[in-house]
């Protein structure tokens, strides 16, 4: 059923007796962190995720839940409508942000970790090569792709015709794959790289640096402006290593890094001091760091501290 058709007034039959407006929370609660997860998947953002998550709601207290025939693919549907909204407004933010722009950290639950489609979906490397698409790209790729919307519904929700939308996912599909990480690790290999880099930048070792990153390593830093970062990112296991030790070397303050779980997948909160300074997610390829996402933006890491429940389901 077509969101913008929709009555915009009426009464909800309740789902069990009780008040419309109950049974409508009790429906949209049970499915917010699939809502959340449609959302920043879409966006990146968590703020802007929960701006949506608000704006879905007080779309959904106004729908009559008795025309509804799917309640979970309508509240996906105006999810994404709003996301896609958000995110032509975001372009223009992100035109005009300082530096490279890396999506925002979100400390996940261990399940996230444990469910391998969720965490690829999630992973800092996906999310980062999500942002090349346009928007209408990346909602067809992440309806289909991540959360197996039919094309039906995804043509509803973006206003294409299914075969136009089956063009668009196979477009998607292949801009993506081009770019993703070649193989999936398991967590325990990305774990030991990870323990690798650790060790090398607690002890500002820079051959055990090179030893844990690929030849063709990438590093991407998101200072926002308000923190030093690399301005473009920076290829080659040589000069990523050089960049960082030097970077630390002058720091002159103790460096400790925390294993944690970031976006479904290994990552360190780094400490100078110990202050947090940023969260470095990596991509893992052939036991070796290919991708290095250091997010030192304050305003980025102000949601590192809990966890936030995702699912695709």
């Amino acid at each position: 059923m077509n969101e913008r058709s929709e009555p915009t007034t009426g009464t909800a039959e309740p789902l069990a007796g009780g008040d419309p407006m109950d049974s409508a929370t009790e429906v949209f609660v049970a499915h917010r962190n699939l809502l959340f997860t449609v959302a920043y998947e879409m966006l990146g953002s968590v703020a802007d995720a929960e701006d949506v998550l608000q704006e879905t709601w007080l779309r959904w207290m106004k729908v009559d839940m008795g025309q509804v025939r799917d309640q979970r693919a309508y509240l996906v549907r105006i999810t994404t409508r709003r996301s896609l909204d958000r995110l032509r407004t975001m372009r223009r933010r992100k035109e005009a942000y300082v530096g490279s722009w890396l999506p925002e950290p979100l400390l996940t639950t261990p399940d996230v970790a444990e469910d391998v489609e969720l965490a690829e979906s999630v992973s800092m490397a996906l999310m980062l090569v999500l942002e090349t698409l346009s928007p209408t790209e990346r909602a067809v790729f992440v309806l289909r792709e991540a959360f197996g919307v039919s094309y039906d519904e995804i043509a509803a929700t973006v206003g294409k015709n299914p075969a136009a939308v089956r063009q668009i996912a196979h477009r998607a599909r292949r801009h993506v794959d081009a770019r993703r990480p070649r193989e999936v690790i398991s967590p325990s290999e990305a774990r030991t790289a990870l323990e690798s880099l650790r060790r090398a930048l607690e002890t500002r070792d820079l051959q055990g640096l090179l030893d844990v990153l690929a030849p063709e390593v990438v590093l991407v830093g998101d200072g926002g402006g308000v923190k030093k970062a690399a301005p473009r990112p920076i290829t080659g296991a040589g000069k990523v290593s050089r960049l960082i030790i030097g970077g630390l070397g002058k720091a002159g303050v103790a460096v400790t890094g925390d294993p944690t779980v970031v976006n479904g997948n290994p990552a360190l909160v780094l400490r100078l001091d110990g202050e947090i300074d940023g969260v470095i997610a990596i991509r893992v390829e052939d036991t070796r760091i290919t991708g290095l996402y250091y997010v030192r933006n304050p305003e980025k890491l102000t949601r590192i501290a809990s966890e936030i429940p995702l699912t695709l389901r």
